[in-house]
């Protein structure tokens, strides 16, 4: 029976992980579904959706020589796949302002309460260690519009700068 896994890997940045992380996959017959990888700090990580035929245990076994040599840390999870279903973004929030506890849960608690769904987000710290800026670019469904959207964050502008913008989607 094939079963479906959603797959998380963190260590230390190097060139190759991917190489080496998808050939054990591909060489124990595992298909990927979605996935997403990239750097954060020195660091890296995946996330992937994972066909295999077998168990977790027959998985962790099928990686288990890549994450030892590459000190990768493990975790599996049995997931429904749910392919097919991913959401086109509408909108694209930018959001800078200095580094401070608390700036992402203001910045996605106001775009919860406006009713945007968020499908990705990704931030990075600028700056120096003095003045550290944090970046937020963030995409996703703006049920309610633009101009909704656009208020949600109006309360916080006194403390950082953001730019709300439509993503022209071309399908078909």
């Amino acid at each position: 029976m094939r079963n479906w896994y959603m797959m998380a890997l963190v260590g230390k940045d190097r060139p190759g992980i991917v190489a080496e992380v998808t050939e054990a996959l591909f060489a124990a017959g595992g298909v990927l579904g979605e996935a997403s990888m990239m750097r954060l700090g020195s660091n890296f990580t995946i996330m992937m959706m994972v066909e295999i035929e077998g168990d977790e245990k027959q998985l962790c076994e099928a990686l288990q020589p890549v994450t030892e040599r590459l000190e990768l840390h493990l975790h599996l999870d049995s997931i429904d796949p749910g392919l097919h279903q991913h959401q086109i973004p509408d909108l694209r929030v930018l959001v800078y302002g200095a580094d401070r506890p608390g700036i992402v849960a203001q910045v996605t608690g106001a775009l919860a309460e406006s009713g945007f769904d968020i499908t990705d987000l990704d931030s990075q710290v600028g700056g120096d260690s003095e003045k550290p800026i944090y970046v937020l670019m963030i995409e996703g469904v703006a049920s309610a519009g633009v101009e909704v959207t656009h208020q949600a964050l109006e309360p916080l502008s006194e403390s950082v700068d953001f730019r709300v913008e439509e993503i022209e989607t071309l399908i078909g």
